[in-house]
């Protein structure tokens, strides 16, 4: 795959991102975990997103590892996991929001060992027929990722691939072999919901990322307030905000009432 090869125009993620530049704005992006805090729950929360205003969702594969996540994930995770989720609840999950909703992409962000045990042929078949537009895998480098790539790229899914403020050229390019559907930069060294992202040097990375593909660049980690979602959302091509939603579930407050002001923010309103 070339560093500016670009989805295909029948693709959601695509189809997304080309309807929000002809806008003139960027993406608002939203992470909850499947699961949490359990299953019903998990899922009225879910399809209710897109109506509060999210472009793109990324949904949570439960893992007791998750070395990427700050305090606020992991605990989601640990939530979900005691409740009984599953990666194949989690793919359940999404096939139960397409009931409802054709056309909102869905990305699912997690680690590999629970997809490796699944195996990663039936884990692409099962994740495409349920309705998952593409794949973030926080812990597969470029390195491993053949068998993976493979599979995804058999049954039509994208695999999203991180970026970060270490990030070089020639790194990159690697990146670029595989990556489709868009990149998420991590605007931080560190981990989910920790220190903010300095405007910056996340627009830096962004220019240089942008000089080598033609592929969206959504920026996350570290995103809480609607006022920095709007900053990265014009910035990149989209933010996107995670923990600040999954605190709002573990307070049992409103976190669709949130994310339409995250929307509001990144719509200019």
């Amino acid at each position: 795959m070339s560093a500016t090869m670009t989805p295909a125009s029948n693709d959601r993620i695509a189809r997304r991102f080309a309807a929000l530049k002809a806008e003139g704005r960027g993406a608002l992006v939203t992470y909850t975990t499947a699961g949490d805090p359990d299953a019903a729950r998990a899922l009225e929360i879910l399809r209710g997103l897109p109506a509060a205003g999210a472009d793109v969702i990324e949904v949570g594969m439960p893992f007791s590892d998750p070395m990427a996540d700050g305090p606020t994930v992991q605990a989601a995770a640990i939530r979900a996991l005691a409740a009984g989720m599953t990666l194949k609840g989690t793919l359940d999950t999404i096939a139960a929001f397409r009931e409802g909703d054709t056309d909102t992409p869905v990305v699912l962000m997690g680690y590999y060992n629970p997809i490796y045990i699944y195996g990663a042929e039936a884990f692409a078949r099962d994740a495409a027929a349920a309705g998952v537009d593409g794949v973030l895998i926080v812990d597969l480098p470029p390195e491993e990722a053949d068998e993976m790539i493979g599979a995804l790229r058999a049954h039509g899914l994208s695999l999203i691939m991180l970026t970060t403020p270490t990030t070089d050229e020639t790194r990159l390019d690697e990146i670029l072999r595989y990556a489709s559907g868009f990149l998420y930069h991590v605007s931080i060294t560190g981990i989910t919901g920790s220190a903010s992202a300095e405007n910056e040097a996340v627009d830096s990375m962004i220019r240089m990322i942008r000089s080598r593909t033609d592929l969206p660049v959504v920026v996350g980690f570290g995103i809480k307030t609607p006022e920095q979602a709007r900053a990265f959302a014009g910035m990149a091509d989209g933010a996107v905000v995670g923990s600040a939603i999954v605190s709002r579930i573990a307070a049992d407050e409103d976190p669709l009432g949130f994310v339409k002001e995250l929307a509001n923010a990144v719509r200019g309103r």
